[in-house]
């Protein structure tokens, strides 16, 4: 058997990551920014490009060692078919590339490679199960439609609530004003910023709403207890088809936990490793 270079990518809305080893031996890791090839295709390519690049410099190797290189990708996005036919022309000098989403490698490295199901919670939110032949994939159709259970929802009720509280249709607390506050005040100020707003941008305001619970903030607490039940609605569903081994994984999958009913938590397993494991797991199957 011939040894590559394996190269991870794990692609997400916020940031993506690439892991470069030898024969198991990581290389370099290195970050760069979002990787979503839904909401923006040539930005996502373009930041995986220059991940590649960075990470083969901070490993000492030219970039000719591509072509000495297997490459497995799990990218925000590339479930949808349109953008998986789009995908099939990118072709990086590389020996072998599979480009597959970002919850399907989180799914093979939460289980090492065997049957299970993951719910990415991060700035959108995705499940999949796998049964040692063929995913199955939840949600994942994006901002405007899908992303139950992820930051960027979260922060979009926060600010529609701070946004209530405003114009007094809800009762004010401290909370909601500093969100207001954010916007000098003004719902118009607000509403133009959302014309442009990423799912990112309306995940920023996460980690105010996490502080503002664990104070007591009653709009803050009934912010994560709506997410934790849309989460658990997934949980359920994605355990039914995996026979209860669900690991809970992203940005939002710690923050979030002690909010989960007991039920959801009772279902949850400890992911044995991270998404760019799995997408080495993949890219070492395809050097076998």
């Amino acid at each position: 058997m011939q040894s590559h270079y394996l190269l991870g990518i794990d692609g997400g809305g916020t940031r993506c990551r690439a892991r470069l080893t030898l024969n198991g031996t990581v290389l370099a890791e290195t970050t760069g920014g979002p990787a979503n090839v839904w909401s923006d295709y040539n930005a996502a390519l373009q930041n995986v490009e220059q991940l590649t690049v960075q990470v083969m410099a901070q490993a000492g190797l030219p970039p000719q060692t591509l072509a000495q290189t297997i490459l497995v990708a799990g990218l925000a996005g590339a479930n949808i078919a349109s953008v998986k036919a789009r995908l099939a022309s990118w072709q990086p000098p590389c020996v072998a590339v599979q480009v597959v989403s970002d919850v399907e490698i989180a799914c093979i490295g939460a289980h090492a490679g065997e049957p299970g199901a993951v719910f990415i919670t991060g700035t959108g939110s995705q499940g999949a199960a796998w049964n040692g032949e063929y995913f199955t994939l939840l949600g994942g159709w994006g901002f405007a439609l899908s992303d139950q259970g992820s930051g960027a929802e979260l922060g979009r009720r926060a600010l529609r609530l701070a946004l209530l509280a405003h114009e007094d249709i809800i009762e004010k607390t401290d909370f909601s004003t500093r969100l207001m506050a954010q916007f000098d005040d003004s719902p118009e100020t607000m509403l133009l910023w959302s014309r442009d707003a990423t799912p990112a941008d309306w995940a920023r305001v996460v980690p105010q709403i996490v502080a503002a619970a664990q104070t007591g903030d009653r709009h803050a607490y009934a912010l994560l207890q709506q997410t934790a039940e849309d989460i658990g609605l997934m949980v359920r569903r994605l355990t039914r088809l995996s026979a209860g081994r669900l690991a809970l994984m992203g940005g939002l999958a710690e923050p979030i936990q002690p909010w989960l009913a007991a039920d959801t938590q009772a279902r949850l397993v400890a992911p044995q490793y991270d998404a760019l494991a799995g997408a080495l797991i993949l890219a070492q199957r395809i050097n076998q």
